[in-house]
């Protein structure tokens, strides 16, 4: 493909920056910022990651978390560990202590800035946004 002239130099030249900084917009996420205290405004749903990698969640229903069971708001908890992707599957897996929510598996949260989201069915919308508090 040949592109002639002052206005194909110039798309050119924008197509290549736009790929450049959508590049550089999805950062993979830093697992040693991930511990912290997240809270959901809207539910009263929170999650405590600690550095020592276990996790304490209250208020939170089995259904917000696992896609189906209880919409009661619960607790639970257990351990969690950073699994890194490429930028865009980058998730925070925990692992239910004592079976809690009658799961056998893992719930996955996904990290995106200072948010963690459930998503019970990756392909779908979060289920509960959390946001990481100023302070515990």
């Amino acid at each position: 493909m040949i592109i002639r002239g002052i206005g194909g130099r110039w798309l050119v030249a924008a197509l290549s920056a736009s790929a450049v900084f959508t590049s550089g917009c999805a950062a993979s996420v830093d697992a040693e910022e991930l511990p912290g205290v997240y809270r959901s405004d809207k539910t009263g749903g929170e999650i405590r990651l600690d550095s020592d990698k276990t996790f304490t969640a209250t208020g939170i229903s089995a259904d917000e978390a696992t896609g189906s069971g209880d919409t009661d708001p619960t607790d639970f908890r257990g351990r969690w560990e950073f699994v890194s992707g490429d930028e865009t599957s980058d998730f925070v897996y925990l692992t239910v202590k004592d079976g809690g929510l009658g799961k056998v598996g893992g719930i996955q949260l996904y990290p995106k800035d200072s948010l963690v989201e459930f998503h019970p069915d990756p392909d779908g919308p979060p289920s509960v946004v959390l946001a990481k508090a100023d302070s515990p």
